[in-house]
Formats: C-alpha cells, structure tokens, sequence
C-alpha cells in the first residue's frame, strides 16, 4: 500500500484547492486529519474527485472532526447494466481504480486554515 497526503490551505474567502502527485491502484481510504491548531473552521465542506474522470469519490458536508472514509463505486456488467444483488436488489460495490491525479476542493474552511488529507491506495 502507499500512501499519498496533500495539506490545503484555505485563502480569504475559506477555499482552497489542492492535488496529489499521480496517484495509481485501488482506492483504499480518505482520511481527512483535523489540525490541532490553525484548523479549518467546524462545517467546512470537503469535495474530493479523481481530476481525470471527475469522478466523486468523497463528500464531505459540514465536517467538525477527523474522518475516515472508504469510499466505493456501483459495478456494472460488461453490458454496462448495473450489477446487483439477487435477494435485496443493492448495488455491488467495488474499490475505485485511480490512475492520475486526486484533487481536494475545500469551502467554508475560514481563511488561512490548514488541513490535511491522506489517500491509501493499493
């Protein structure tokens, strides 16, 4: 596993918007890392996406707090129809492949705030 980290910080009007080196594998967590001080202001919202595709692979609304997430993907056929579930009709979820970059974009951060985001990728 590697793991990639990007620290964003925030401009006066509390966004900022930041970018891994390129990042290739499976996406395995995001982890959004609360500094002790001089951290974003408690609701800051985080959107973060695969700068290639565009992907969304976290959304972060009104975050206070360190977070981990492992986000996943819907899988599909080779026929592209959605691959489910027989019983309860729910999407199978996959990890989601990665081969670029990662961009962060944070707004309603406060101005000249400072977090930090790790990805571990596989």
């Amino acid at each position: 596993m590697r793991r990639y980290e990007v620290t964003a910080v925030t401009d006066g009007d509390g966004a900022a918007e930041e970018q891994t080196p390129v990042v290739r594998g499976d996406l395995e967590s995001i982890q959004y890392v609360k500094a002790g001080s001089g951290n974003y202001a408690d609701g800051v919202d985080v959107l973060v996406t695969d700068a290639v595709t565009g992907e969304t692979l976290w959304t972060g609304t009104n975050v206070n707090a360190s977070a981990i997430v492992r986000p996943r993907a819907a899988l599909h056929d080779t026929a592209g129809a959605a691959a489910l579930y027989a019983d309860a009709g729910e999407a199978v979820l996959g990890k989601i492949a990665i081969s670029g970059r990662i961009k962060v974009a944070v707004s309603a951060g406060g101005a000249a705030k400072t977090g930090l985001f790790r990805f571990i990728v596989s």
